[in-house]
């Protein structure tokens, strides 16, 4: 699976720029519904191999597409807030399929997998009904000329009230200067110039950020370490986890908005998660197979995965997703995306080396190397993510050509005479056009 979601999400770019966004998810909940019929009907591991991969895919598409069109839609001050959202329905999913495998892993026959499979339906089917009454991407449709479309998903996604027509002038505008700087569009165009460079490494590294507390670790495997523990119920165990984490995102969703700072909270976060790490591995390397062991095991779990999900994984997800330009930000996302599916894939292939009893045996002793991990990524964080909170995409471009260093982005004051003159020029542009259409009307007549 994670491979079919590195693939999608590599390809994100290229697809998502001719195709839009709307399309692409379209065409991942099709994916999603052809991979099942191949899981629920195939008795051969070589058949069930494709459908995983293909519901990678995808799951890869789903993850990327889903939020290109959440950082494209939504007013800055919701921003986080929608992701925060977005996250709650991700965790929510997680929480539900965990439930109905536990509830049917004691079935004696195929229905004990058949009804989990049965139940992936549910989401692409919902989903591609909601699509046919939303509009598409209002960026991507000015990034291809299509004011007008762009002009009516705006009015259709803001509301009543909202200057709808300064909105796509200062979209219109920051496509604009962006082409007039830059050669294209494309993946090598991510790294030519050092501004994009610079916007393609952070996004880069926010999503990788997710892989450095050892989240891949606690999360595809917390039921079997708790069982290496010898924590009673460790299936149920897990259960308690994930509504830990849940939990996280709905508090983080009342945080987000009013104070929502990306840099501070992921940097605390990271700190959290390895001091979880490191208690665990302690307590478990003084005091193996206790029941005092078991119980510390799945407390630092759940709080692990609270301050992963609160602090973490909404915001390197929302982060990642705000740095790149326009012009490049489904390619520049799509490669995040890909590069953290990679580093997922890496350790959860390598973790049963280090906590299998027949391998390393180190079970939970393998948090003393996620604590330094979390450390350095904390450090990383603090010194080199800029603050984000609040700003528009546009503005956060302004930032980036500017060339401020992460630590004033937080104070940086855009410059409203350059914005109002810039709307200004889009205006008088958008005059002209009408102007010379009239005339031609007007000379076909006579």
């Amino acid at each position: 699976m994670t491979l079919g979601a590195f693939i999608s999400a590599g390809l994100a770019g290229v697809i998502a720029t001719k195709l839009g966004r709307k399309p692409c998810l379209w065409l991942s909940a099709l994916l999603c519904a052809a991979a099942n019929v191949i899981m629920m009907t195939t008795t051969h591991i070589g058949a069930l191999y494709v459908g995983r991969i293909l519901v990678g895919v995808a799951n890869g598409g789903f993850m990327t597409f889903s939020q290109l069109y959440i950082q494209e839609s939504s007013p800055a001050k919701y921003r986080g807030l929608f992701f925060s959202f977005f996250q709650f329905c991700v965790s929510f999913g997680t929480l539900i399929g965990t439930i109905v495998d536990w509830a049917t892993a004691g079935r004696p026959d195929r229905s004990a997998y058949l009804i989990p499979l049965g139940m992936i339906y549910v989401i692409p089917m919902i989903l591609s009904i909601e699509l046919l009454f939303i509009p598409e991407s209002p960026r991507w449709l000015i990034l291809n000329e299509r004011l007008d479309d762009g002009h009516k998903s705006l009015l259709w996604l803001r509301p009543s009230g909202s200057n709808i027509d300064s909105e796509v002038s200062e979209i219109r505008t920051a496509i604009q200067k962006d082409a007039e700087s830059k050669s294209g569009v494309g993946f090598l165009e991510m790294f030519k110039d050092p501004v994009d460079r610079r916007r393609t490494l952070l996004s880069v590294s926010a999503v990788s950020l997710q892989g450095v507390p050892g989240s891949m670790f606690i999360i595809p495997y917390k039921a079997y370490f708790l069982a290496i523990a010898q924590v009673k119920e460790p299936f149920a165990m897990t259960n308690v986890m994930s509504t830990a984490g849940l939990v996280a995102i709905i508090i983080n969703a009342f945080i987000i908005v009013r104070y929502g700072r990306r840099r501070v909270l992921m940097t605390t976060g990271l700190i959290l998660c390895g001091i979880c790490q490191l208690i665990m591995a302690v307590v478990y390397d003084k005091h193996p197979g206790s029941v005092g062991t078991g119980r510390a095991l799945v407390g630092m779990s759940s709080l692990y995965m609270f301050f992963f999900n609160g602090m973490i994984t909404s915001y390197s997800w929302l982060v990642a997703g705000e740095i790149p330009s326009q012009r490049l930000r489904s390619y520049t996302f799509g490669t995040s995306t890909a590069i953290g599916f990679l580093f997922s894939w890496l350790v959860s292939f390598t973790t049963p080396y280090f906590i299998n009893p027949d391998s390393l045996n180190w079970g939970p002793r393998y948090g003393y190397i996620w604590f330094p991990a979390c450390i350095t990524g904390a450090a990383w964080t603090f010194a080199f993510l800029p603050e984000l909170k609040g700003r528009t995409l546009e503005e956060i471009n302004e930032m980036f050509e500017a060339k401020l260093p992460a630590r004033k982005f937080r104070t940086y004051q855009c410059d409203p005479m350059v914005e109002d003159a810039e709307r200004k020029i889009s205006r008088e542009e958008a005059e002209i056009t009408v102007v010379e259409d009239v005339e031609k009307i007007s000379g076909s007549q006579h």
